[in-house]
């Protein structure tokens, strides 16, 4: 299916912690930020998923340290859903520098969240087909 949708981002100073590297909370947001990226790039804005009544939910998360990042450095945050049958689905997300070191991994289960009903969407994938006008980076 190719390569995962990747986002590059650039470590600011204010995100790192007292011993100079990224601060452990950042990393859940880079993989936040790449996620909604995706969903961009796939034509989903957060106001046309609000418009039609759904919106997406971390159910687990887990994230893994391999390497240090420190100010001024880039790092590559990827993203790639995997597709179920049921409620959920699955997303990993690997962190990398530029010259390919791997620095941190996320892994995590996703729901679609139904704003009304408040509860989870029986197909998530269908509805994410449905709403995208490129279902390429999703993996549709």
């Amino acid at each position: 299916m190719g390569d995962p949708f990747t986002v590059r981002i650039a470590v600011r100073g204010y995100e790192l912690d007292t011993q100079g590297h990224l601060n452990q909370a950042v990393y859940l947001q880079y993989a936040e930020h790449a996620r909604w990226e995706c969903l961009r790039a796939a034509g989903i804005s957060q106001d046309r998923l609000i418009a039609t009544g759904v919106g997406p939910v971390a159910l687990e998360v887990t994230l893994r340290y391999l390497r240090e990042l420190r100010g001024g450095d880039e790092v590559d945050v990827s993203c790639e859903f995997h597709w179920g049958e049921g409620r959920t689905f699955r997303i990993e997300q690997d962190y990398r520098r530029p010259d390919g070191i791997q620095v941190a991994t996320v892994t995590g289960v996703g729901g679609l969240l139904d704003l009304s009903t408040r509860r989870l969407v029986a197909d998530p994938r269908e509805r994410f087909r449905e709403l995208a006008t490129d279902p390429g980076p999703l993996r549709l």
